[in-house]
């Protein structure tokens, strides 16, 4: 029996899940612009990551609201949230939590207690991440890996759901420790925050310079979550579509076979096979919002930016010719032609 015939929403407590999953989309996204003006892409993405399981790095420049998204899907969500501001004196202790020695009240014994640290949530921001030195950073992204931290030789597992959502400041980059490609790697998503419309950002003035009223309801559940992202995993992928994006993948790796001029002229190095993975679980998130059950080459199309552009490495050609991986990614679509058969 091939794959695509074993992964199928046809059982009747799936498709009903599946559609408590499409009208929660919708009623979260409602919640969401009761105080978040526009950023419709950029919320999705930040959903789809949670629907999937996954983590993203958020990039934009201050005050466009990446703190405050986060804080307000997690009350939405009614899920626990911590905010860790990176700072270069950071310690890893400082994330995971540590063993304070304590006093048992009734015997009078002293003994080692752990006290866990702001990584024990279900929704961790990771504020300027690139302002902490390598050792504070990976003992974050083990959490991220491992969902469990170790901390004096012993293990604590978090709680689940788990996401960590870190931000970046793409305009100040001195004093930071920007994080390496094998780490960036493991976020799912590199979600760019930019200004908003005119009109938006009127509405955003408007209404953060009057009285603010609103309470956001609790549409979805921590336990909720956890049952999409099993659901997410069952929706079936045509060979096509995987062939298809196995293809923009293997085309950003510069020695890969056929690989186009422009590639080997800007990249150093390519995407990984993680990237492929993330394209298509991101896929099949957003073909299940949107009322589908199968992945189709345009889901795939519209994920390859924010899967694909921290994947890429330029190389001191782009950078001199001022070639942003966005770009890279543009002419990728352009040079990958898309099946005619198929989803």
């Amino acid at each position: 029996m091939r794959t695509e015939e074993k992964l199928a929403i046809k059982d009747s407590d799936d498709i009903a899940l599946a559609e408590r999953m499409q009208e929660a989309y919708k009623r979260i996204m409602g919640e969401l612009h009761k105080l978040i003006v526009g950023q419709d892409e950029v919320i999705e993405q930040v959903l789809l990551s949670l629907f999937v399981g996954g983590n993203s790095l958020i990039v934009g420049v201050p005050g466009l609201a990446k703190t405050l998204l986060i804080h307000s899907i997690a009350q939405v969500l009614d899920l626990k949230f911590s905010r860790i501001q990176f700072t270069p004196d950071l310690m890893p202790s400082d994330i995971t939590g540590t063993d304070l020695i304590q006093e048992d009240a009734e015997t009078g014994q002293r003994k080692m207690v752990f006290a866990p640290g702001p990584v024990f949530a279900n929704i961790v921001l990771a504020d300027e991440i690139n302002r902490t030195p390598p050792k504070t950073q990976a003992a974050l992204l083990e959490a991220m890996q491992e969902h469990r931290v170790t901390v004096q030789g012993r293990t604590y597992e978090l709680g689940e759901p788990f996401h960590v959502f870190a931000t970046q400041n793409p305009i100040e980059l001195e004093g930071t420790y920007p994080l390496p490609e094998a780490q960036l790697d493991r976020f799912m998503f590199k979600i760019n925050m930019d200004h908003l419309p005119m009109d938006e950002e009127l509405e955003v003035v408007r209404s953060t310079t009057a009285v603010q009223e609103y309470q956001f309801e609790n549409v979805v559940t921590g336990e909720d979550i956890l049952a999409y992202q099993q659901l997410v995993r069952k929706v079936p992928v045509s060979e096509a579509v995987l062939r298809f994006t196995l293809d923009l993948v293997r085309t950003t790796r510069p020695n890969g076979d056929g690989s186009p001029e422009f590639i080997a002229r800007w990249v150093s190095y390519g995407a990984s096979v993680r990237a492929a993975q993330y394209l298509v679980l991101g896929a099949k998130a957003r073909a299940l919002v949107r009322g589908r059950y199968h992945v189709n080459f345009d889901d795939i199309r519209a994920l390859a930016g924010p899967v694909l552009r921290h994947r890429i490495l330029t190389n001191f050609h782009a950078e001199s010719e001022q070639v942003s991986s966005d770009q890279l990614i543009d002419q990728l679509l352009e040079a990958v032609p898309t099946p005619s058969s198929g989803l």
